[in-house]
């Protein structure tokens, strides 16, 4: 099983949205086979609490124009780990701490990447996110807070 097309579609604006703002690190994954509650997973980063909370705002917008709102929406009170539940597509904003500590690509690496345009891609490339999906040691695997 793989994303449904409209899961596909429904990253690609995400992820666009999240281009728009500055988000670094802009990575989806296809997690219909290990989880049957989404399809894909949208994972972003900023570098601080306003812009993630500016980047949660145009995802909200741009998703809202496709016609949808989120089911759930979680840690927006915090401003460091922002989920957005879109039911196929669930979008995961962390400020960079967080996503360092918390690897979520780790977690999903086994599964298969969406690919993403170009622009969007390639904001942020090299970053944290970047250096988890080629195994590469991060500051907290090296010892480093």
């Amino acid at each position: 099983m793989t994303a449904t097309d409209r899961a596909v579609e429904l990253v690609e604006i995400a992820a666009g949205a999240a281009a728009e703002k500055l988000a670094s690190d802009i990575i989806a994954y296809d997690v219909s086979d290990q989880l049957v509650i989404t399809d894909a997973f949208l994972l972003c980063s900023a570098s601080n609490d306003r812009q993630v909370r500016a980047i949660v705002d145009e995802i909200e917008e741009r998703m809202r124009k496709a016609g949808l709102r989120p089911v759930r929406r979680e840690g927006e009170r915090e401003g460091r780990w922002v989920l957005l539940d879109y039911v196929d597509v669930v979008v995961h904003v962390q400020h960079a701490e967080e996503r360092v500590y918390y690897a979520l690509e780790r977690l999903w690496k086994d599964c298969p990447q969406i690919a993403l345009p170009e622009p969007v891609g390639a904001v942020g490339a090299g970053g944290a996110g970047a250096a988890a999906d080629r195994g590469a040691a991060g500051p907290a695997e090296r010892g480093q807070r």
